[in-house]
């Protein structure tokens, strides 16, 4: 690069004679010409295509834009260059040109927080699985593998995000683990989360999930906070009101996706949250919330999957099911699509997309129908969304392997002792992650509490298999209605021990057992046999098949578990959920039972 005492001083000497701002003119001018002789500009490709002067790399032909600040239908073609859009609403030329006669084109779905890793696939699977559907852009935190690996695993997904037709941007995990009263594979203070910053995907801080820590203003919590100050950071505060809500937002954080009622989101959002309505495997709130979205509230209000896996995604769609169930219950259709990705984009700064308008990132889906959202085509950086792009992607070699070192277990590890019939039980609620804290009488057998099927009483178990403590704690649940054998995951949010649950101790034992042979996943027992799994060797979280083979084996489980007198219609969620002491009332981990309202170890 030419430096400053290689510029001309009799020019600059003339311009001084005559003025500062001539002076300043021309030593731009000799600067321009000095640091960047004949470099092509692409801003002026993106002008020279966006007048028509040239022909557009890509022109979409013969559809209608969905304008989602006006709510009009706009008629004409539109011109995209390279991975940016440059004209809406007029005739272009172009290198290359699609039809999209008879369909409306929409701002490509923004999914404002989940975990890549509850869709038991890889970042490039998961990106093959849900971008034909329209996701674009996916706001990810990748605090499931965090908790099993640390920063190798955030790292995983940074690598990974650079490889994905969709934008995966990864935000930096808050919690790593939860709380105090679990066991996980790693820690990570604020000072760990440093280093990681300054990745291309990198938003903000993920879900501050530990709100009783933020509101007693815990040291490591705060260090966290100090350290994203300024900047974007996700909520997670289930049930919280009033002053609690008002200190925990205080701290700078901008987002919730745990509000279950329409009164709870109320609350929130007149508080200036952002308000993610949220449709994951288990958890589901978009039937209690959609009420509140309306064109007022769309834009503080965005749509969000959290926990989805590959079986719900083939069965009903990802946020497109989300678009077209809300338009179906009575949501105006400009609401819903505004949630789904200019609101969103607008909740996290995103201001290069969320719109088809010129000047804005080339995420485009074609819908035939705006009720039905039946996405036919999708385009994500200008990029057309096909097998081919996808095949051409790098690929990525996997981390996490032989990661669950759990004690070998026999079935008198899953004795319940105690001294009174008076019992701690966690009651499902199906559909929600929030539990019920039960208070039922057990009576005590030979010194053991033992499971009563009659009574829907199955045994819970929490093992830890990080290699660290090799702790064991159990408990009772009811809302599976098992009626024999067991079934047993390595997906147990956030801490990602075992989780167990059974009516058989023997089945149990080899329920647990097996998950370490098969480096960590889902396994169904009955009667001594193991009746269906899926391995899951990436950390104990993601399979290395494509997701089509990972959604039939999550079919051959579900049927299993139904053998076994399962009502639930998503057991393995929901089982792992019982073990997240971040979420009220009554869960467990490998401490023990937690009381999540007190924060403390029952």
């Amino acid at each position: 690069m030419c430096g400053i005492r290689d510029l001309r001083p009799n020019r600059i000497g003339i311009c001084l004679s005559i003025g500062l701002n001539c002076a300043v003119l021309e030593l731009y001018q000799i600067i321009k010409e000095s640091v960047m002789p004949d470099q092509p500009s692409k801003i002026a490709d993106l002008i020279a295509q966006g007048i028509g002067a040239n022909p557009a790399d890509l022109v979409l032909r013969g559809g209608r834009v969905l304008d989602l600040v006006t709510g009009d239908l706009i008629e004409g073609d539109v011109a995209i260059c390279g991975d940016t859009i440059v004209g809406t609403g007029a005739d272009y030329d172009g290198h290359v040109v699609r039809d999209v006669s008879d369909m409306i084109l929409v701002p490509g779905f923004i999914d404002t927080h989940l975990h890549v890793e509850s869709s038991c696939v890889t970042p490039l699977e998961f990106d093959r699985c849900v971008t034909p559907l329209g996701v674009t852009t996916a706001i990810c935190d990748p605090h499931e593998i965090a908790n099993v690996l640390g920063a190798e695993g955030i790292g995983y997904f940074q690598q990974a995000s650079l490889h994905t037709l969709m934008d995966l941007r990864v935000q930096l995990s808050s919690c790593v683990p939860s709380t105090h009263m679990e066991t996980a594979g790693a820690e990570l203070d604020a000072d760990d989360l440093v280093p990681l910053m300054g990745h291309v995907s990198g938003l903000g801080l993920a879900e501050v999930m530990n709100y009783p820590g933020v509101i007693a203003r815990d040291p490591g919590m705060l260090a966290k906070l100090d350290l994203f100050s300024g900047r974007h950071m996700d909520g997670h505060c289930p049930l919280l009101s009033g002053k609690d809500l008002n200190g925990y937002i205080a701290a700078g954080i901008r987002t919730e996706h745990e509000a279950t009622t329409a009164a709870e989101a109320r609350e929130k959002l007149q508080k200036g949250l952002r308000v993610l309505i949220r449709e994951g495997s288990v958890s589901k709130d978009l039937h209690a919330l959609q009420p509140l979205l309306t064109e007022r509230t769309a834009p503080y209000m965005c749509l969000c999957t959290d926990d989805r896996n590959p079986l719900d995604i083939a069965e009903e769609g990802h946020l497109d099911h989300m678009i077209r169930s809300l338009i179906a219950l009575g949501t105006p259709v400009l609401a819903a699509y505004r949630a789904a990705s200019l609101s969103a984009a607008e909740a996290f700064g995103l201001k290069d997309r969320g719109l088809i308008a010129p000047g804005l990132r080339a995420d485009i889906v074609a819908v035939r129908d705006l009720d039905r959202c039946d996405v036919t085509h999708v385009w994500a950086a200008g990029v057309e969304v096909t097998q081919a792009a996808f095949a051409a992607r790098a690929s990525q070699p996997a981390i996490g392997r032989r990661s669950v070192k759990a004690p070998r277990l026999t079935p008198r590890d899953f004795r319940a002792a105690g001294n009174r019939e008076d019992t701690d039980v966690i009651g499902i609620i199906e559909g929600k992650i929030l539990t019920e804290h039960l208070k039922i009488d057990i009576p005590i057998l030979d010194g053991d509490k033992i499971p009563d099927p009659g009574r829907d009483l199955a045994r819970i178990a929490v093992i830890e298999r990080h290699g660290r403590n090799g702790n064991i704690a159990t408990g009772f649940v009811r809302g599976f209605s098992l009626q024999r054998g067991a079934i047993a995951s390595t997906v147990c949010h956030d801490h990602h021990n075992i989780a167990c649950v059974g009516v058989q101790y023997e089945d149990m034992a080899m329920a647990a057992n097996r998950l370490s042979e098969i480096e960590g996943g889902f396994v169904v027992v009955m009667e001594g046999q193991v009746v269906a799994e899926l391995a899951l060797p990436v950390a104990g979280l993601m399979s290395l098949e494509p997701f089509e083979k990972v959604r039939d084996e999550l079919i051959k489980l579900r049927a299993a578990a139904k053998d076994l007198g399962v009502t639930l219609a998503e057991p393995f969620l929901q089982l792992a959920f019982l073990a997240l002491p971040v979420i009220p009332a009554l869960k467990i981990t490998d401490h023990g039972l937690v009381d999540v309202t007190r924060f403390e170890i029952l």
